[in-house]
């Protein structure tokens, strides 16, 4: 089982568009469905918050509190697939950000439920 972390859309998590941190990306990866190879443990969900210039801290932050680094990163399907998009960044830049400053591979999307 891999330890992963999610970064999910700040905007949508606070707008209240049934977003992060609800059963979808959750049942994704315990259920080892969508993007998850296999059954994972969700170390950190990790807000971003606009324009998106803390969430590489915020991901090594979860990593030092909870003593796990995660195998992969997440963008959640709501930052990958955002409508509006982001107007900060494309989540294939900011996933090239997260992961040249971390050294851990980051994965566009987490699931396909509607």
């Amino acid at each position: 089982m891999k330890n992963v972390a999610i970064v999910g859309c700040g905007t949508y998590m606070d707008q209240g568009y049934g977003c992060p941190g609800e059963w979808r990306c959750l049942k994704a990866a315990a259920l080892g469905e969508g993007k998850f190879e296999e059954p994972s443990s969700v170390i950190s969900f990790i807000k971003c918050e606009c324009p998106g210039r803390t969430v590489v801290p915020a991901i090594g932050m979860a990593a030092k509190l909870s003593e796990i680094k995660p195998d992969l990163i997440f963008l959640s399907s709501c930052f990958a697939n955002a409508k509006p998009a982001c107007p900060y960044t494309s989540p294939e830049d900011m996933a090239a950000i997260i992961q040249d400053k971390t050294g851990i591979e980051v994965v566009l999307g987490t699931h396909e439920y509607h």
